[in-house]
């Protein structure tokens, strides 16, 4: 009987090792978002069905880039509509102004009502800007302190130009090493290796400080015989994504699509990606 027990036991122990290991798994893997910026025709001319056809592909989130179709006003009936389609918002693209003395309650509250605690800024040309980039860092620094009591994050999204040499380094490095680890570095990982940087490299520079990441193909220059399709193009998903997991402290891969090749229209676009980052999710 004792024989018989230890090999039930034994036989049972690779089972609950395995089992162990895919709820661990599960568990550190990042959420799957969209930025609605991809298909921002779809969302302006049909909201509902837009986001519905988005979860319908898998997508557990959606990025916001200031169009709420008929919830512009209603931010709680927009937080029921996104439950309702077992969707989440990963946080939202606004401008600096947004967060200013005059709009900040507003907008905290309107972003706080639908779940979105990510608030990046993408796009601020002093951010390449000798003086310019100061002024971005000590807004980020501010906005940070006073985010925080609101359990909300602010953060900023990188283009190509932040790249460019600044103090010895980037201006990306100098808004990373300026900043509060509080802010968030969302990366555009199109933009990085369109600047000849490598994404992965710069996830493992500022730990813990992607905790969302834009997963978009921006070719560079001269690039044959591949394609805007993520998957299909030249970057090494696979490896980014363990950095992002292992370093980055990534809670959201966002899906971005800009460019929609072979006549594809933007929302084919972004389910071709979907199905290349799935195939590259699974051999993780």
């Amino acid at each position: 009987m004792k024989n018989k027990l230890l090999t039930l036991l034994c036989a049972c122990l690779p089972f609950v090792s395995n089992a162990a290991y895919a709820n661990e798994k599960q568990s550190v893997l990042p959420k799957l978002s969209v930025q609605l910026w991809s298909v921002k025709d779809d969302v302006n001319a049909s909201f509902k069905q837009t986001l519905s056809s988005l979860a319908e592909m898998g997508f557990q989130g959606v990025e916001f880039a200031g169009a709420f179709g008929p919830f512009k006003d209603d931010p709680k009936a927009l937080k029921n509509f996104l439950s309702s389609k077992a969707l989440e918002a990963s946080g939202a693209h606004l401008g600096f102004d947004q967060l200013n003395e005059e709009n900040f309650a507003k907008t905290v509250e309107f972003y706080k009502a639908i779940g979105a605690t990510m608030l990046i800024v993408p796009w601020d040309e002093r951010a390449w800007h000798p003086d310019g980039v100061k002024e971005v860092v000590s807004l980020l620094n501010d906005l940070a302190i006073k985010l925080k009591p609101h359990g909300m994050r602010i953060g900023f999204h990188n283009h190509d130009q932040e790249f460019n040499n600044f103090e010895g380094t980037t201006y990306w490095d100098y808004i990373a090493t300026n900043t509060s680890s509080d802010v968030v570095l969302q990366q555009d990982v199109g933009w990085t290796t369109y600047a000849g940087k490598d994404p992965v490299e710069y996830v493992k520079r500022y730990p813990g400080r992607t905790l969302t990441t834009h997963y978009k193909v921006r070719l560079p220059e001269g690039t044959t015989g591949k394609l805007p399709i993520i998957g299909k193009d030249t970057i090494d998903w696979l490896a980014l994504t363990k950095a992002n997991i292992a370093v980055g402290g990534t809670l959201w891969i966002v899906v971005e699509q800009e460019e929609y090749p072979n006549g594809l229209t933007p929302m084919e676009a972004v389910l071709a990606s979907k199905h290349g980052l799935d195939k590259i999710l699974e051999k993780l």
